[in-house]
């Protein structure tokens, strides 16, 4: 398992997709998933510390889960099967739980887990970007900089 960060969202054109980008710790390998406008905008809620009036689902779950005196430990991106992704939510009491890497990645951001990303998974469907190429990436963080959580439709 590889250490990921998670770089941020946005809609990819023109098919009007969100995606969340995440890229490896300790290398130069970002794994892009595709994912739902309500998962878009519940990522881009915890990276820009947006706190709704009341809470979201994510923040709900994070509240159930410190009521219950457990805490989220690990996020692993553990399989890619016919372009679905699979995650495992790991708990400090030894559960795990199977969940889709948006709602795990919102739920990490909020908490303060850790993000992983099996090996395979990043071989399949990682993407290298050679240092000349950091400037694509930056472009790409500067255009996070520029949007809102609403522009990924409605954060109801």
């Amino acid at each position: 398992m590889k250490q990921m960060e998670v770089v941020g969202v946005r809609v990819e054109m023109p098919s009007n997709q969100p995606i969340v980008l995440l890229k490896e710790t300790a290398g130069d390998r970002y794994l892009p998933i595709w994912i739902g406008a309500v998962e878009a905008t519940a990522i881009a809620f915890a990276q820009q510390g947006v706190l709704p009036a009341r809470p979201l689902t994510h923040d709900l779950f994070r509240d159930v889960l410190e009521a219950l005196s457990v805490q989220l430990r690990t996020v692993n991106i553990t399989a890619l099967r016919e372009g679905i992704f699979f995650a495992d939510l790991v708990f400090s009491n030894g559960v795990e739980v199977s969940a889709r890497p948006s709602d795990s990645i919102a739920l990490a951001l909020r908490t303060g887990a850790t993000i992983f990303a099996s090996e395979d998974v990043l071989e399949e469907a990682g993407v290298a970007i050679p240092d000349e190429q950091e400037d694509e990436v930056e472009k790409f963080r500067e255009f996070l900089n520029t949007i809102s959580p609403e522009d990924f439709g409605r954060a109801g």
